[in-house]
């Protein structure tokens, strides 16, 4: 087991509420190689890069590159790229794709309205394979290409479904990491036999707990409620469960806390207590860099509504 991973293992940090932030995904085909900050260090046109960056900020839209498993061809101007565009929310999720000649031409998105859930029209509905996401971005974070390219390439050599890699999704030091859409759940410490269960059950509608790190379409604190729910509900449904609503007041001079309303589609609601701890003991939150205490999201209570 390479170093990386050893040291993943070893500190066992709860994965819980850990998973990158967006309600909506786009990603973006750019063969060749990746930057620490691909979006400006590939080769996709810098300008088109930042431009989409700023044009994304505040929007709930997160935008990343792609590219397929393997030997990535060194090519400054692909002919045309594959795009998808991601929904996340629960009982409103979608995915919806199509090839673009210049990603320039994305910047004429309303990205307001994507981040809400309005595609516009955009592309056509996708139709295939639930979207196995693995970060590789090696010059973010070397750990990613050493544990992550391996899992790509043998997801892809299995069959069967639409593995892509993928820029930075957060979470380095839990490498391998892994997004899957249309529902957002993002998965760390990924092994292959683990992500082929994920898979499947997205195909099913229903969300695999193992190893997941949350929804992407919520904050951190209820990400980490969600997930307490499902634990103690033992609820499958991908689409079964949402929050609504998220409460920060209280607790003044202590540690963050927030209470999170879960709610099931069947009318059950649940107020999780969640508070942000230190990690211990101190760890590198990506390969290489000085040991520090990231925060958790604990849970500490949890109760029915009503």
């Amino acid at each position: 087991m390479s170093t990386c991973a050893t040291a993943s293992r070893l500190l066992a940090e709860p994965l819980s509420g850990t998973a990158a932030t967006a309600r909506t995904w786009l990603l973006v085909e750019q063969p060749g190689p990746w930057g620490d900050r691909a979006l400006t260090m590939s080769h996709l046109d810098p300008a088109t890069g930042r431009a989409l960056e700023e044009a994304t900020a505040g929007t709930d839209v997160r935008i990343a590159l792609i590219r397929r498993p393997g030997r990535h061809a060194d090519c400054h101007r692909p002919g045309t790229r594959r795009i998808f565009a991601a929904h996340t929310a629960p009982g409103r999720s979608w995915i919806r794709t199509a090839e673009v000649t210049d990603p320039a031409l994305l910047l004429d998105l309303d990205f307001a309205a994507l981040g809400a859930g309005d595609h516009g029209g955009l592309g056509e509905a996708y139709e295939g394979e639930p979207l196995a996401l693995v970060c590789t971005n090696g010059k973010r974070d070397r750990c990613c290409a050493l544990l992550g390219r391996p899992l790509a390439a043998e997801l892809t050599a299995a069959g069967g479904t639409e593995v892509w890699e993928v820029t930075h999704i957060g979470g380095h030091r839990f490498a391998p990491t892994l997004l899957v859409l249309p529902y957002g759940y993002s998965y760390g410490r990924a092994t292959a036999p683990a992500v082929k269960e994920a898979l499947e059950a997205a195909r099913e509608g229903r969300i695999v707990t193992a190893g997941c790190r949350g929804r992407s379409a919520w904050a951190r604190p209820a990400q980490a409620a969600e997930l307490a729910v499902r634990a103690l509900t033992g609820e499958e449904g991908a689409d079964a469960l949402d929050v609504s609503g998220t409460d920060t007041s209280g607790n003044p001079g202590a540690a963050p806390r927030w209470t999170v309303t879960v709610t099931h589609t069947d009318g059950r609601s649940w107020r999780v207590v969640v508070e942000q701890g230190a990690a211990t003991p101190a760890r590198p939150e990506s390969c290489g860099r000085a040991p520090v205490s990231p925060g958790r999201m604990d849970v500490v209570h949890i109760a029915p509504a009503g």
